[in-house]
């Protein structure tokens, strides 16, 4: 592989994350087509880049491609997002109770840190939503990576990972849940701190079951 295939690979990749990104925002919304040419559009690219981060969002599951018709963000009913986060409140709190286990002190001060980074988020400091970035600045990342459980890592940080993001920032929207949010990651550090397996998985579940209860408000059509 030479270098200008790498930079190709590099920038593709740099485009995926920012469709991500504007999905998870809702810049593309639940059930919105989505084209090359509209990606390309947005961020001021070709359409070869665009065209492989189209692809890629498909293969991670956030758009969906229907021949003849084209692209569209991929939108849950009620009934999906009740099994998304029956899925994950049991997934997260696994990883959670492995990683009071076995995380390591500079994995806490990482975690500590990209708290204060998201608290410091101005759409945060005034409550109209709580955006994280994915992959390492991600508190939810950060944790399943701890769990040091590769099988568990994957299916949280791969599997699962970007479609929870978009309906945990859709939780999140709802008129009072940011602060409420960072305050049960908060809790969720404090438990880890104290390396109480117990104490962080019942964390990690009350923070699911909180964003779970907003469901109604974040759901696509039945």
């Amino acid at each position: 592989m030479n270098v200008s295939t790498v930079n190709r690979q590099t920038f593709a990749s740099q485009v995926f994350d920012m469709a991500v990104d504007a999905i998870v925002r809702g810049e593309f919304p639940p059930g919105s087509s989505i084209s090359e040419a509209e990606i390309a559009t947005r961020f001021g690219v070709s359409r070869a880049p665009a065209r492989e981060a189209l692809l890629r969002l498909s293969e991670k599951g956030l758009v969906t491609r229907t021949p003849h018709i084209g692209a569209r963000v991929i939108e849950f009913s009620r009934d999906d997002l009740v099994e998304l986060f029956e899925m994950r409140e049991a997934l997260e709190g696994m990883a959670c109770r492995l990683a009071a286990e076995r995380i390591s002190d500079a994995e806490l001060s990482h975690l500590e840190a990209a708290l204060e980074s998201h608290s410091a988020a101005p759409d945060l400091a005034s409550g109209k939503s709580y955006f994280q970035r994915g992959g390492d600045e991600d508190f939810h990342f950060g944790i399943a990576r701890a769990s040091g459980n590769v099988r568990l890592e994957r299916h949280l940080c791969d599997d699962l990972y970007h479609l929870l993001r978009i309906y945990r920032f859709r939780s999140s929207t709802h008129s009072g849940r940011a602060k409420q949010a960072l305050a049960e990651h908060r809790a969720i550090l404090a438990a880890l701190k104290s390396r109480d397996p117990h104490k962080a998985e019942a964390a990690m579940r009350h923070h699911i079951q909180q964003s779970k209860m907003n469901i109604g408000n974040i759901a696509g059509p039945v």
